[in-house]
Order: C-alpha cells, then structure tokens, then sequence
C-alpha cells in the first residue's frame, strides 16, 4: 500500500509537471488530487477537461481543473462543456465539427427543394462572446452613468452586454432616431435647444420664459373677448335700427 501510494505520486508529480503543479491540483480538485485522465480540450477561461473512463465509475469519469483556482465556480464552466461534462453529449465542443461532419453521413438527402443555408437539424447559432470568461452576462452592465462596472473590469463608457428583450429600449435594434421638430434657441446662431415634442419643449423654457407665454395668452385672451363683445354690440345695435321690436339690454 505504501509502494503504490509512492508510486501514485511519483506519476503524479511527472504528470502534473513538478511538485506546484501537483499541490496546485490538490488544492482545487481535493478528493482526487492524484487523478490522471486524457486532455480533452479547454475553453476561452483556460480551464481544461479530462475523461478516464477506464479508472472512475460513471459519473466521475469527466472533469474540470480550473485556469482561475481562486475564482472558479460552476458557473465558470461554459454551457457546451457542461453538456459534455453531464454526459449530455460524447463529443467535446472541440470536436463538435468532426461529430456533426460524422452524423452528416447518416441523414437521407429528401427529394425536395431547401432554402435552409444549413445542411444539418442544429439550426442558427450566434458567436459566442463571453467578456472576461463570463458566462452569464446580466452583471456586464455598467453601475453607474459614465463609471462602468470595477467589480467585473467594465470600463466607463462601455457597452452593457447584458441581453434586452426586443423592443427594450435598452435595444440596439429597438432604439429610434431622435427626430427634433424645432430649436427654442434658433434665432440664435447653432442653436442650443432642441424639442422633439411639445411637451418636451415645455420641459426645456427658463420660468421666464414660460411667465412672458402665459402673459401673452392672457392679452390674446382679453383682446378676443373685447373683440366679442364689440361684435355684439354691433347685433344689437344693427337689430335696433331696424325696428325688430323691443331688444333686450337697450
């Protein structure tokens, strides 16, 4: 027992290339710090996938080690791997192509006409961007305006990353040009300030300004009421000279 314990870390100190290495392994896998498995491939985070399915029960055959071991959590492991790591799939995303150029051969070509630009049942898929080895990109959001996010290392400025519903006005595709309709300042030279609405050009006049428009709306309301009653009065005068009888007032 002592032989094949001292013979398991031998191999393992030649396999995880030198004594850091292996105490590295040791301390973010733990249970299993003499594991050895065949190199399946890594993802953008730089943490790299292992399978023996010869060794470890079912289960315990796939694994992880971590390119961060001080900031790794299982959402640090990409969907496609963690497909691959549940046994959801046999082939790795690095082999994803190979598999999908071997299944290619077992489809029936149809006697009909496509307009599909695919020739496989995967359907569209989007390139995937992760920023700084996120996966989850609802924290890739800026904190403030013009300050960015220092927790995930968003710079100000930055575009958020997260993902906006269609018609969002957070939408890139959803976001409408500003089309104003007048310049408050446009006797003067450039301009200044511009309203794409009514109401929003109410929001943008100085308590001065809005002072003189009320003032001229009450002088245009008293000059059409002296103008009113100055009409009326020419009815009742017109129907007194011609005799209509008794008028009301006169």
């Amino acid at each position: 027992m002592v032989y094949g314990l001292i013979r398991s870390v031998q191999a393992a100190v030649k396999y995880r290339g030198g004594w850091k290495g292996l105490m590295e392994h040791m301390y973010t896998n733990g249970d299993y710090p003499f594991k050895f498995g065949t190199y399946m491939g890594c993802d953008p985070g730089g943490n790299r996938y292992y399978e023996n399915r010869v060794d470890y029960p079912f289960g315990q055959h796939r694994w992880v080690e971590p390119g961060d071991i001080h900031n790794f959590d299982s959402a640090s492991v990409p969907p496609e791997w963690h497909g691959w790591m549940t046994s959801m799939n046999d082939a790795p995303p690095s082999a994803e192509e190979d598999f999908m150029e071997e299944m290619r051969q077992n489809i029936i070509p149809l006697e009909t006409r496509s307009d599909a630009n695919v020739d496989h049942n995967i359907g569209h898929q989007e390139e995937v961007f992760n920023f700084h080895h996120l996966h989850n990109l609802s924290a890739v959001r800026s904190r403030g305006y013009g300050i960015g996010n220092p927790v995930v290392g968003l710079p100000p400025g930055a575009k958020d990353s997260y993902y906006t519903q269609p018609g969002s006005p957070y939408n890139d595709a959803s976001i409408r040009p500003r089309v104003n309709i007048g310049d408050l300042d446009e006797d003067k030279a450039g301009g200044g300030r511009p309203y794409k609405s009514m109401k929003w050009a109410e929001r943008l006049r100085t308590a001065a300004e809005k002072a003189a428009i009320e003032s001229e709306k009450m002088a245009a309301a008293e000059k059409s009421v002296e103008v009113e009653r100055a009409a009326a009065m020419r009815r009742k005068l017109a129907m007194g000279s011609r005799g209509a009888g008794t008028v009301a007032g006169m």
